[in-house]
Formats: structure tokens, C-alpha cells, sequence
């Protein structure tokens, strides 16, 4: 299910169903308001997106109240998440999905919103958007790659090329191959927690979009080699057509050879698999989406189509 496209004069909904709005920096919110109204855009925020508590966050019955009041309101054509965070899982079971099927709209965002997008796909079938936040608007890194990405998966119909920023100049094939399958995935740490849930995203042909955020300091391939092989086992590797990974901080000291050993002995050898595409915890991003169809050819000359978004 595809909700409808965003158009020039709609008006755009800001919730914050993670951290609170009051988290990002003052000089971000308003930077990213002024460019979303002088894009045409009509900006609206959730009664309780500035609400925080000792989590830096508001009450579950809040974040609900405002999923719920987004959706509900006819004006709305896209929903925005302020920021990410730790805590999204904690109001899955809360949301009434009924809602959202009866009144599907644009949801945009990443990071820990990562479990919302793929529950509201398991749960209603909606296609969710994995991308730029209301505060990415507010950062200045190779800025018209984002925001152009951004349209181009919510306001344009027909199929989308990806194509590498001027900071990634390019993405790396680690493995050749072609497929197509339904996009699931996001930040992996937090896709993980959907395990053995009802709102675990499920298909056939699955390639996964997997990035994470270094919170574990020197640890951190260790965790996400380990979270990787947990997600391969939670969904078998017969259904998993195709993998890319994003871009990744330093810290992370992720590259070309860190990839190669990570899949070795953990993927079919014929499956295409892609480092270094924009998304992630990096600046510029592409927004992509969850429950979407793409097509990968990473054969002579790379080429990376969604073609349902």
C-alpha cells in the first residue's frame, strides 16, 4: 500500500515519537522550518513533540496520542520524525495499525524510528519511507543531495536510479550478482529488537538495507557482526535476494575488507551484495523504502533501481 504523494503546499506533520523535539539543537529546528516553508511546504508540529522526561523523550500515552492525531488529520500528507533515539519500541503495541491503514500517509525517518517504519509495514502493509528526519533539514553536508533524495522518493512516481553523492563518490560491490525483492531494513541494532515479534516485517524475496551508529565504542564490528548473523538466522538466507550497507563513521572503522569478511560464510556467493550506499548515521542520505521493490544489477556496470515507493 502506497500512500499518496506529497505536493508543494501540503502541510507536514512533526512528531517525535522517540526523542523529544526539545533534544535538537534550537538552531537545527529553525534552520530545518525556515527551508521546508520557503520549499512550499505548510509545517505543523505534534501537541507533544517538546514534551521530555528523564529519557529525553515524552510518556508512551503522548507519542501514541500524537501518532494517532497525524494520522487522523486530513491536512496532513506527511509525517516527520524530529530525531531518533532509543526508545521507539516501547509504543509499538500501543498504536491502533487500523488507523494508519484507513488513513495512510507518508512517515519519514531513521535511526531508531527504524522499528516503527518496519512495524507499521508488517502491520498494515503501508510502505514507510527510511530517511531524513524534520532536523536532517537543518544540516549543511552536501545538503541538495538529501533534500532532492528525499523528493524523489516521496513526490515523484515512476522508478528511482541511486546514484552516489560527492562524499561517497562511489559504492562498492563486494559481491556481483542481480535481484529484486521488497526492502526491509534500516538500522540493524534496532531492526533486531522486532525478533520474535508481530512486528517483525516479513516476504519472500528480501534485500536488506543495513547500517548502525557506533555506540559501542571499539566493540563495534564485534556487535554488529553479531546482530547481521542473528538477522540472517531470524529470516533464513533462501529469502535473502540481496544486501546493501550503508555508509559509516569512522569510529566504526567499517571498510571494503571488514565487509568481505563479514559476509564470508554467511551468504549465498550469488546474491549481490553493496558497501558504502547513503544512509546511515552520515550525512548526505538517500531516503528509501520500507516494503518497496528495488532491482540490483552489480554486474559490469552497477545499477541500483527502486521501482515501487
Amino acid at each position: 500500500m502506497l500512500a499518496p504523494k506529497l505536493q508543494k503546499g501540503d502541510e507536514i506533520k512533526v512528531i517525535a515519537p522517540s526523542y523529544s523535539l526539545s533534544h535538537v539543537w534550537e538552531e537545527k529546528s529553525q534552520k530545518a522550518l525556515r527551508y521546508l516553508e520557503q520549499q512550499g511546504f505548510h509545517v505543523a508540529f505534534s501537541k507533544h513533540s517538546r514534551e521530555i522526561d528523564d529519557w529525553n523523550s515524552s510518556s508512551i500515552r503522548s507519542r501514541v496520542e500524537d501518532i494517532h492525531e497525524a494520522f487522523l488529520d486530513n491536512n496532513v500528507k506527511a509525517i516527520l520524525t524530529a530525531i531518533g533515539g532509543f526508545n521507539v519500541n516501547q509504543i509499538l503495541e500501543h498504536i491502533d495499525y487500523n488507523i494508519i491503514r484507513q488513513h495512510p500517509k507518508i512517515l519519514c525517518g531513521y535511526s531508531d524510528i527504524t522499528a516503527l517504519l518496519n512495524a507499521i509495514y508488517a502491520k498494515t502493509g503501508l510502505i514507510t519511507y527510511h530517511g531524513a528526519h524534520f532536523s536532517t533539514f537543518g544540516f549543511d553536508i552536501e545538503p541538495e543531495y538529501t533534500q532532492n533524495a528525499f523528493y524523489d522518493c516521496v513526490m515523484k512516481e515512476g522508478s528511482l536510479t541511486l546514484k552516489p553523492s560527492q562524499t561517497a563518490k562511489n559504492y562498492t560491490v563486494i559481491q556481483r550478482g542481480t535481484c529484486e525483492g521488497t526492502i526491509i531494513g534500516g538500522n540493524l541494532c534496532t531492526l533486531n529488537l522486532l525478533q520474535g515479534t508481530q512486528f517483525m516485517p516479513q516476504a519472500d524475496e528480501i534485500v536488506l538495507f543495513l547500517e548502525d551508529d557506533n555506540i559501542m565504542g571499539d566493540y563495534f564490528i564485534y556487535e554488529f557482526d553479531r546482530n547481521f548473523q542473528s538477522l540472517l538466522q531470524a529470516y533464513g538466507t533462501e529469502r535473502i535476494k540481496g544486501v546493501v550497507f550503508g555508509r559509516f563513521v569512522d569510529s566504526c572503522k567499517m571498510n571494503t575488507d571488514t565487509v568481505k569478511k563479514l559476509i564470508a560464510d554467511k551468504l549465498p556467493k550469488d546474491i549481490p551484495v553493496l558497501f558504502g550506499v547513503d544512509f546511515g548515521h552520515v550525512f548526505p542520505m538517500i531516503t528509501f523504502p520500507i516494503g518497496g521493490r528495488i532491482k540490483i544489477n552489480a554486474t559490469d556496470n552497477l545499477q541500483i533501481e527502486i521501482v515501487k515507493h
